[in-house]
């Protein structure tokens, strides 16, 4: 009996999706280095700037807000926030009108905290994504299309 398995490829590396998995494994590993000097991860980091951004425009940001504009689950995003108010980096209330729905807003030192991890996670990411050189840009319209054309996965 045959054991073999036929692939769809000759050799692994010509996978679109298992070299983004290489890629993102490596990244992920990057960056988790960089960011255990401040305990935080980078999924509360990404959590953490998106509060800050949406901060800057909307008086008023909720889970939901954050989890749509991360591309993040939403129960994973309550789980995340949950743990950035035990530690002190956002505040968590009830919405006045919507008692299931919750404001979040930065802390002081949820701010403090965000301004070192941005700064780590800039060094960190232009070290990892240099060896692309001027192709960068072009890397990242073409990861913004992979982003707008796949949004509707759930």
């Amino acid at each position: 009996m045959n054991n073999t398995v036929d692939f769809y490829h000759e050799q692994p590396e010509e996978s679109s999706g298992f070299l983004l998995w290489q890629v993102s494994m490596l990244w992920q590993r990057k960056m988790k280095r960089a960011l255990d000097k401040l305990d935080l991860t980078h999924t509360q980091y990404v959590l953490l700037a998106v509060l800050a951004w949406l901060s800057k425009s909307n008086q008023t940001v909720t889970q939901v807000d954050i989890a749509k504009h991360s591309n993040t689950d939403r129960m994973m995003v309550s789980k995340v926030l949950r743990t950035l108010q035990e530690k002190g980096f956002v505040n968590r209330k009830e919405d006045k009108t919507d008692t299931r729905a919750k404001n979040i807003s930065l802390s002081k030192s949820g701010k403090t905290i965000l301004e070192k991890a941005m700064k780590i996670v800039e060094e960190t990411d232009n070290s990892f994504f240099s060896v692309l050189q001027s192709k960068e840009k072009s890397f990242n319209t073409d990861m913004r299309k992979l982003v707008r054309g796949n949004n509707d996965v759930d």
